[in-house]
């Protein structure tokens, strides 16, 4: 397994980043899908595992930032990596259109109040990369944020990067290790999946007419996407670029880079005290008398 640091889907930090370079698909070399699907059992258990020992070293929190165009695999990725993990441990959030009240405050101010604590693992099913990504899309819905002054919107993307940037660095620099996954699909394998929701009944309920209209503005997210992934890929808080037209490809690759990554924080369970231990030897007579009143 290699190390997140030297994932190849790793976005660089150097702002070099074009989409042109990262492909959808995954290596002409890749594992059969039981194969796949057998080393993705692995990590899950390697998570498991890692997120105990997080949990109980609370020193750590990790927040999973995942982002892609409808259909891109967020929830399935999402309910499959995380399969094996304590839910007590875990907390996952989706973002959707604001509220009024969200709207009434800045657009980093909603997901703040979503973030981990130390010891437990955050999940956000989008984020406020929202605020970079659809809005520079529909740059009519900055109306709705009633924004001061007037609205330059080449010198407004620019000052939210920075406002993400150093929000990320603060996190960071208080224990919160931040992992962001751009799930990266093609437009035919969108497409493909579309479809599948039309013709399965049991999909229905994913599609949503608004979905096409989206679809039809690929190129203008695609360059919101590189605009932001380009931006704010920084050594606290990576952007990976994932290969999401494999699904069990796209799955076993987030699981790996969130394995490493835990690995990385050489993470312990806490070491108790001579003085607390000597403790437990005088419990342990007590409990060892099947008298436990005593």
């Amino acid at each position: 397994m290699f190390s997140a640091t030297q994932s190849p889907y790793l976005v660089p930090f150097d702002k070099k980043f074009h989409l042109s370079d990262f492909s959808s698909r995954p290596p002409k070399n890749v594992a059969g899908k039981k194969k796949l699907q057998k080393n993705l059992a692995a990590r899950v258990d390697e998570l498991a595992e890692l997120q105990r020992v997080l949990y109980a070293h609370d020193r750590y929190a990790l927040l999973l930032v995942f982002q892609a165009m409808d259909a891109g695999g967020k929830d399935s990725t999402i309910r499959s990596v995380m399969s094996g993990v304590n839910p007590a441990g875990c907390q996952v959030f989706s973002f959707k259109q604001p509220s009024t009240e969200e709207l009434d405050h800045d657009f980093l101010w909603r997901s703040s109040k979503r973030l981990p604590e130390r010891g437990r693992i955050g999940i956000f099913n989008r984020s406020y990369y929202e605020e970079v990504l659809v809005l520079r899309v529909h740059p009519e819905l900055l109306e709705n944020e009633k924004l001061p002054g007037k609205k330059h919107t080449g010198s407004l993307w620019r000052a939210r990067y920075k406002s993400i940037c150093d929000h990320e660095k603060h996190l960071a620099r208080n224990g919160t290790v931040i992992l962001k996954f751009w799930l990266n699909v093609s437009p035919e394998a969108q497409r493909q999946r579309f479809l599948s929701r039309l013709n399965e009944p049991e999909k229905n309920w994913k599609f949503s007419s608004a979905d096409m209209k989206e679809r039809r503005l690929w190129s203008r997210y695609m360059a919101a996407y590189e605009g932001a992934l380009k931006a704010t890929s920084k050594p606290w808080a990576p952007w990976y670029a994932i290969p999401a037209d494999n699904k069990p490809f796209m799955r076993l690759t987030v699981a790996e880079i969130i394995v490493s990554t835990l690995k990385s924080l050489k993470l312990k369970y806490p070491r108790v005290s001579k003085r607390e231990r000597a403790r437990f030897d005088e419990m342990r007579r007590i409990l060892m008398k099947n008298d436990p009143l005593s």
